[in-house]
């Protein structure tokens, strides 16, 4: 997988970081928003795209 499609999302709740791959060509300008298992609060919630 290229670096590129790298994208760093930040849970809402407590700040923790995930990285993920985004397909460039379909969400060039769009900001990921992704609801996924924190494990600090024990619930999902939502991640946030934010810069590398």
């Amino acid at each position: 997988m290229s670096q590129d499609n790298l994208v760093k999302l930040k849970s809402t709740a407590t700040g923790r970081i995930i990285w993920t791959h985004k397909n460039k060509k379909k969400l060039s300008n769009h900001k990921l928003e992704l609801k996924k298992y924190d494990p600090v609060v024990r619930k999902r919630v939502i991640h946030k795209e934010i810069k590398k």
